[in-house]
């Protein structure tokens, strides 16, 4: 029987992060070449990226006193 065994969300963006380095790698000369839907869902994936937000906690965040609810 095989277990199963999440991925900590942010070993998941990393290998996210990864893919998409490689891909970029990968594509770097041929990008005119893609069919129309490939080319549209690279176009949506690096939108997304952009907008995406980052897991890394502000200074402000990390540095505030924690409160404890009675």
């Amino acid at each position: 029987m095989t277990s199963h065994h999440p991925i900590a969300p942010e070993h998941a963006r990393a290998i996210c992060e990864e893919i998409g380095d490689r891909l970029r790698h990968a594509l770097r000369g041929d990008y005119a070449d893609l069919p129309p839907r490939l080319q549209d869902l690279l176009d949506e994936l690096a939108l997304q990226d952009c907008e995406a937000p980052s897991l890394v906690p502000a200074m402000a965040d990390m540095t505030q006193p924690l409160v404890v609810a009675a």
